[in-house]
């Protein structure tokens, strides 16, 4: 069964590639949001077992996104892919409940990786 993901990014064409690449490589595309609103929505909506959420949104940003999801669904899977990273962002982002940070620069191979390890850890838990 392939693995569910929610794309938030608000730059439309790297929402666009990072859906493509991930559709490619045997993940299920559930959902994709340009916002941190509408990422809230969506989780709800689309039941994902992971959120692919950018860090540096307008209105809601991803990480009071990620806290308003994991308010209603407290076993979400969400990883912070951003090209804004430092060490206070990722603490916020653990605080927030986050599962993984990974920069932009580190690439989609990295990111497939990582999604399919917290799908496997949050499966045996």
């Amino acid at each position: 069964m392939a693995i569910k993901v929610l794309v938030v990014d608000d730059t439309d064409h790297v929402r666009r590639m990072l859906c493509e690449m991930l559709q490619l490589d045997g993940f299920e595309v559930v959902g994709e949001a340009s916002n941190g609103q509408e990422a809230i929505d969506k989780a709800t909506e689309t039941t994902p077992d992971v959120v692919v959420m950018d860090y540096k949104m307008p209105g809601i940003d991803g990480l009071t996104a990620a806290t308003k999801i994991r308010e209603t669904r407290p076993d979400q899977g969400i990883v912070l892919y951003s090209a804004y990273l430092d060490e206070a962002i990722e603490q916020k982002a653990k605080d927030a409940g986050i599962a993984m940070c990974i920069g932009k620069v580190e690439g989609l191979n990295q990111l497939e990786r990582h999604l399919t390890e917290i799908c496997r850890d949050l499966a045996s838990s």
